[in-house]
C-alpha cells in the first residue's frame, strides 16, 4: 500500500525534477517553475486573512466498525481520514490553512433508520468533540440521516444548538431520491431556519458505473461532478430555491460541471417546452440562481478559478482542498495567484466569506 507520506516523499524528489508520475501511466510538467509556497499567516494587501477550508474530511473508526466500511486502500490520503490532531494541523499549517471544517461523506444513506440514528449520533458527538480541542483550529458539519427526513431535522437542530457544529454535510441524492422530492422539505426549511449552510458533497452515479469503468478513476473524475451538477439543476428547476430562498447550500469541486456551461439551462426548456412543467413558474433564469449557491475553490487553475468567478460571483466562493486527499495540496496558492480578483475578493474567499456563512469569529 502506498501511503500519503510516501506519496509526498515521492513527490517531493519528483518536484525536483519538474515532474509528477500520474498512476494513469502519465507524464506531466507539475509546473514550468516551481512556485514559492505560501506559509501561515497569509497576508492580502498587508492585512492578516484567516483562512477557512470548508471542503477537508475525516471519520472515525467507532461508526467505520458499525458499518462494515472499507475504504479502498488504493485512495492516497484514505489512512489520513481517521485525524490525529498534531499530523493533521502540520498538515494545515503546510497548507496556509488557519481552519478546517470537517465533514464526513455520507455512506449510511442505504442502511436502515435505527442503524444509521446511531452512526451519525455517534460521529456528530465525536466531532463536536474534536472541535471543540481546537476550536481555533477546527469546525464541523454535522451528519444527517437523510432517509428519515424527520430524524433529520432533529440532529441538525441538536447539531447546531447543543453541539456547536456550523451546519451539515449531505451526499448528491438519497438512494437515486433528488434533494429537490417534497420529503426533504423540512430537512431544507430547518436549515433555513437555523441560518446554517448544508455542504453537498457527491458520493458517484452507480447507474454509470460501467459506463465508467477502465483507466482514469472516471467514477470519481466525471461521476461525482456529474451527481453535484445534477442535484443542483433539480433544485433549480423544480423551484427547491425559490421554496427556501435562504437555504445556504455549498457545492463541492467548484459546484460540477454546473457553471462551466451553466447558460444552456437557460435555453432548455425555450428549445423543448413539452420537456419543462409549465405549473413550474421560476422566479428567475435559471443561471441567476447560481448566485444564491456556493461554490468552493477546488477547480485547480486560477484560469478555472477566474471563470467560476465570472459565473456565479466572487462572493459565492469559498476555500476549498479536499484533504486529506491530495487534490490540491495548496489551496491557498491558485487564489492569490488569480490575477482577476481583487485583494478584497482574495480575501473572502480564503476566509471572509466562510467565516459569515458559518459564523466563525475572525
Amino acid at each position: 500500500m502506498t501511503t500519503r507520506r510516501d506519496f509526498l516523499k515521492a513527490g517531493g524528489a519528483a518536484a525536483a525534477t519538474g515532474v509528477v508520475f500520474c498512476s494513469c501511466g502519465l507524464l506531466q510538467s507539475a509546473h514550468a517553475q516551481q512556485p514559492t509556497r505560501q506559509k501561515l499567516p497569509v497576508m492580502v494587501d498587508g492585512k492578516r486573512v484567516k483562512t477557512i477550508d470548508v471542503h477537508s474530511h475525516c471519520q472515525f473508526h467507532e461508526t467505520s466498525a458499525l458499518l462494515g466500511d472499507t475504504p479502498p486502500i488504493s485512495v492516497r490520503g484514505v489512512d489520513e481520514t481517521y485525524v490525529e490532531i498534531d499530523k493533521r494541523l502540520a498538515a494545515m499549517d503546510a497548507q496556509a490553512v488557519d481552519i478546517e471544517v470537517l465533514s464526513i461523506n455520507p455512506n449510511w444513506y442505504d442502511r436502515d433508520r435505527d442503524l444509521a440514528g446511531k452512526v451519525v449520533k455517534i460521529q456528530n458527538e465525536k466531532l463536536a468533540e474534536l472541535c471543540a480541542s481546537k476550536p481555533d483550529r477546527f469546525a464541523g458539519f454535522a451528519s444527517l440521516t437523510l432517509q428519515a427526513p424527520d430524524l433529520a431535522v432533529q440532529e441538525l437542530e441538536t447539531a447546531v444548538k447543543k453541539q456547536g457544529l456550523k451546519g451539515a454535510a449531505i451526499g448528491g441524492t438519497v438512494n437515486g431520491v433528488a434533494f429537490s422530492d417534497p420529503k426533504f422539505h423540512p430537512v431544507w426549511a430547518k436549515a433555513e431556519e437555523l441560518g446554517v449552510p448544508l455542504f453537498i458533497h457527491p458520493q458517484g452515479v452507480p447507474e454509470l458505473n460501467k459506463q465508467l469503468a477502465g483507466n482514469g478513476w472516471l467514477t470519481n473524475a466525471i461521476a461525482y461532478p456529474v451527481e453535484t451538477t445534477i442535484a443542483l439543476s433539480h433544485m433549480i428547476f423544480e423551484g427547491t430555491f425559490d421554496r427556501f430562498p435562504k437555504l445556504k447550500v455549498i457545492a463541492a469541486h467548484g459546484g460540477g460541471f454546473l457553471p462551466s456551461y451553466a447558460d444552456r439551462s437557460d435555453h432548455a426548456c425555450l428549445v423543448n417546452p413539452k420537456g419543462c412543467n409549465p405549473e413550474i413558474k421560476l422566479q428567475k433564469q435559471p443561471t441567476e440562481y447560481l448566485r444564491q449557491i456556493y461554490f468552493d475553490s477546488l477547480v485547480f487553475t486560477p484560469e478555472a478559478l477566474r471563470h467560476l468567478v465570472a459565473q456565479v460571483g466572487a462572493g459565492q466562493v469559498v476555500l476549498g482542498s479536499d484533504y486529506p486527499f491530495p487534490w490540491e495540496l495548496h489551496p491557498v496558492d491558485p487564489i492569490l495567484a488569480t490575477a482577476s480578483l481583487s485583494d478584497s475578493e482574495k480575501a473572502d474567499i480564503l476566509g471572509y466569506t466562510a467565516a459569515k456563512l458559518m459564523n466563525i469569529e475572525v
